[in-house]
């Protein structure tokens, strides 16, 4: 009896070998589909990106970059830069205009076009580049360049995003120079004095204006 049962095991032994072989064999469960993120354009400025935007109050312009975002298809969802001529191409759909709309009035257009060929679209329009209002900062502070004009902004405000001036700069004339040719002077030194005439100088920015610090 003893040696039938040693003569049983390595049967048992080889079948055994055999399922667990059969098992290991099975094809391994599809890896989850990776959906990549679109693309961004290149030319970012970083004092232009993740600004707080009102989707109800601010109104796109050519050469913004909006990032627009349709629930469960990541095929239709990208990144979009508002051409010159104020319009954005969308798959499916074709041109759109954005120029003139805020973010909000965008996202319900896209809404209706989107119905007929989506099943209840949910979308949303974000503004993740702000290109078509903007002020300049040149000559004697610390980080010329452009900057995003989004919300309101006095001068005074505009200097203090151009990280400080130099050692030589003068401080006591510093002109905007408006889109139309106007110059404008505002005296820094005067207005941390508190005087009155400085803080009328302290006007508000319009989009193209350049101030320029002399040195």
């Amino acid at each position: 009896m003893a040696r039938r049962s040693l003569a049983v095991l390595p049967a048992l032994m080889v079948m055994g070998a055999f399922a667990s072989a059969q098992q290991n064999d099975k094809p391994a469960p599809p890896a989850p589909e990776r959906v990549e993120a679109p693309k961004v354009p290149a030319t970012l400025a970083p004092d232009a990106v993740g600004l707080p935007i009102d989707p109800k109050s601010y109104i796109i312009g050519p050469e913004d970059i909006i990032k627009i975002s349709i629930w469960r298809e990541p095929d239709l969802s990208k990144y979009a830069q508002v051409r010159p001529d104020g319009k954005i191409t969308m798959n499916l759909i074709g041109d759109m205009q954005a120029a003139g709309l805020t973010p909000e009035r965008l996202a319900a257009q896209l809404k209706e076009a989107y119905a007929p060929k989506v099943l209840q679209p949910d979308i949303t329009v974000e503004m993740f580049q702000i290109n078509s209002k903007s002020f300049s900062i040149t000559g004697g502070v610390n980080r010329p360049g452009r900057f995003p004009l989004v919300v309101s902004v006095k001068v005074f405000e505009a200097l203090t995003q151009s990280g400080g001036f130099r050692e030589f700069a003068n401080k006591k004339d510093i002109r905007i120079l408006r889109a139309d040719g106007t110059i404008l002077h505002f005296n820094y030194n005067d207005f941390i004095k508190g005087k009155k005439r400085a803080k009328d100088q302290n006007i508000d920015l319009q989009n193209g204006d350049t101030i320029i610090v002399k040195e």
